[in-house]
């Protein structure tokens, strides 16, 4: 539902669930201020999903942030060593602030890493080379963090002579330490820190997991343990003081930290608790079970990002399968308003001779919701959603072809698009754009650019200004898009008898001849003969366009080397024929493997 229509159905939502961002439970089953061990994981699974299907420009900037804060860290203890006479207890007691900034604020943390995605890899959400560039992004980030941390208290006259003194020690403490005793004081270094993110998983409010995270990193420094990120940090202090080498530092220092860490954290930690859940971990929050996870290829061999965890309310009527069907998917927001978009869908899939149309009524679930979760607020969900959907299947009952209908509730928008599309496999999606949808405040998503930067199907966008079908606008250039465009047009032909204008610009009027062959050649080409053909000399397209339109009831435009998609979710589709005409506008845009060069330079 959009959040401009008010109705029960977002009512009922808020009442139906008391969940997380993510969809993991927000409370106890039994005892609500405690978490069983499997709800512990399923929250864990959830967070981990955020991350791992991240950006990973959003990840490294996470992950620089932190390795900055660990500066902090450092800065803190070396002063605090200077000014109490290197005394055991006092010198560590501010030693766990970088870590509060890091949990308590959210960023990224290669030690932290090694539990949430972990898990998510463990159950087969997400492929192992995923789970590596999670690894590789993050880490680099914060070394590099670390780096710059460095080089401020080493260059920036932070630290005071007795400080600075204190950090040259303390860092060479830890090269001069042997590789196995590093190794091992790291793994339990390891172990803390994952265990620090199950416990604060566990935790219901920020006071509990600011004091899980004091005590637990306070033993750190008590316990003479090494923390990588630290670690880090103090070789590059002495590197960048000309004290030692770096690549001696990274071999003999660096390294069995990094490992150690890695052991503990994976191996005592997440393997164990994974274990230690129940074969259910999952199953209240997990859409369609075991069919959600990657298969042993996919797991070992798969791509870089993980499948979403992100826990469904899914329905769908009951038909058989059918694999070979032209399958079109037609996202809707609320049901009332969006007829026409259902409408179109239902005439370019006529144009098929075995064509499968889902409607899918996608329900934003709000971030913070009051009620206990149950079945029954569940059916009044599905229910309130079936009642809104019965215009949309009259809609289709016309155009004799299979229609089918669903409900997804995600808390998630127009990424959940992707989502649905993928998981039905389809051929063509055709949705609505406009303030009233809330896929419109798609931007604000995370990764929306690498979202749509490679396209699952072909996409047809309709800014509905007055839908009429009559007299269809193309405007035509050698492009896939246009091709997309004449498929819809020869559709609309066949089901509505619309009448077609091809419009082709050319820069000048020595031009012209050379632009009637061409538009003679691609009506041809394209089954579109019978169209009305009309070359444009004045060189700019976009005038020629909104000056034709006019006299048009709709205007299909093709997206540009750019995208479509990506340029709606910036803002920065800026066409006088889409933001200003009152007329309906069709966008259109195929599903192509264009690397990113071209689609920032358009060659």
């Amino acid at each position: 539902m959009s959040e401009s229509d008010p109705s029960d159905l977002d009512e009922s939502v808020r009442e139906a669930v008391e969940r997380s961002r993510s969809g993991a439970p927000a409370v106890g089953s039994v005892v609500r201020d405690r978490f069983s061990s499997d709800e512990v994981f399923q929250r864990i699974v959830a967070a981990a999903d955020e991350e791992i299907t991240s950006g990973a420009r959003e990840l490294f900037f996470s992950a620089l942030a932190a390795g900055f804060a660990i500066t902090i860290t450092f800065l803190l203890y070396v002063s605090l060593t200077a000014s109490t006479d290197s005394d055991p207890v006092l010198s560590a007691l501010l030693y766990p602030l970088g870590f509060v900034y890091i949990i308590i604020g959210g960023y990224q943390l290669y030690t932290e890493n090694t539990l949430p995605p972990v898990a998510l890899t463990l159950e087969r959400l997400a492929s192992i080379p995923a789970l590596l560039r999670n690894w590789v992004v993050v880490l680099s980030g914060n070394l590099l963090g670390g780096t710059l941390g460095a080089a401020a208290l080493a260059f920036g006259g932070v630290l005071s002579p007795e400080a600075s003194n204190a950090a040259l020690k303390i860092a060479q403490k830890g090269v001069e330490t042997p590789w196995w005793s590093l190794f091992f004081k790291a793994a339990f270094a390891g172990l803390i820190v994952a265990g620090v993110v199950w416990v604060t998983f566990a935790a219901r409010d920020t006071i509990t997991r600011l004091a899980v995270v004091y005590m637990a990193f306070l033993a750190v420094p008590l316990g003479g343990l090494f923390h990588v990120v630290v670690s880090f940090t103090e070789m590059m202090y002495l590197v960048l003081n000309g004290r030692l080498s770096f690549l001696v530092g990274l071999n003999e220092f660096v390294v069995p930290v990094l490992l150690g860490n890695t052991f503990g954290g994976v191996v005592l930690v997440t393997i164990v608790n994974y274990f230690q859940t129940t074969e259910n971990r999952l199953e209240s929050a997990r859409f369609e079970g075991a069919k959600r996870q990657l298969s042993l290829r996919e797991w070992v061999l798969g791509g870089l990002v993980g499948r979403s965890y992100v826990p469904l309310i899914e329905t769908e009527d009951e038909h058989g399968d059918n694999g070979d069907a032209f399958r079109v998917v037609v996202p809707i927001s609320n049901p009332r308003t969006e007829s026409h978009v259902v409408e179109l869908a239902c005439m370019v899939a006529k144009g098929r001779e075995n064509a499968i149309v889902d409607i899918v009524h996608v329900v934003q679930v709000p971030t913070r919701i009051s009620q206990r979760y149950g079945a029954a607020q569940n059916e009044k969900i599905i229910g309130k959603s079936n009642e809104l959907l019965e215009s949309a299947r009259e809609r289709t009952a016309g155009y004799d072809i299979d229609a089918r209908t669903s409900t997804v509730v995600s808390h998630r928008s127009f990424e959940e698009i992707f989502t649905v599309v993928r998981r039905k496999d389809a051929d063509l999606v055709v949705m609505g754009w406009g303030n009233d949808r809330i896929w419109a405040k798609g931007r604000a998503e995370r990764g929306m650019s690498e979202l749509t930067s490679r396209l699952p199907c072909d996409f047809l966008v309709l800014n509905d200004g007055g839908y009429d079908t009559s007299r269809l606008l193309i405007p035509t250039v050698d492009s896939p898009h246009a091709d997309l465009s004449a498929e819809v047009a020869r559709a609309l032909q066949t089901t509505t008898g619309s009448e077609v204008t091809l419009l082709h610009v050319v820069d000048s009027p020595a031009e012209r001849e050379r632009g009637e062959a061409f538009l003679s050649n691609w009506a041809e080409n394209h089954g579109l003969t019978d169209a009305r053909l009309l070359v444009d000399d004045s060189g700019n397209i976009e005038q020629a366009i909104a000056r034709e339109a006019r006299d048009h009831s709709m205007t299909l435009i093709g997206a540009t080397e750019r995208g479509l998609l990506t340029r709606l979710l910036t803002d920065s589709l800026h066409l006088d024929v889409v933001n200003e005409t009152d007329h309906s506008v069709l966008l259109v845009e195929r599903a192509t493997d264009r690397p990113l060069i071209k689609r920032l330079f358009g060659r």
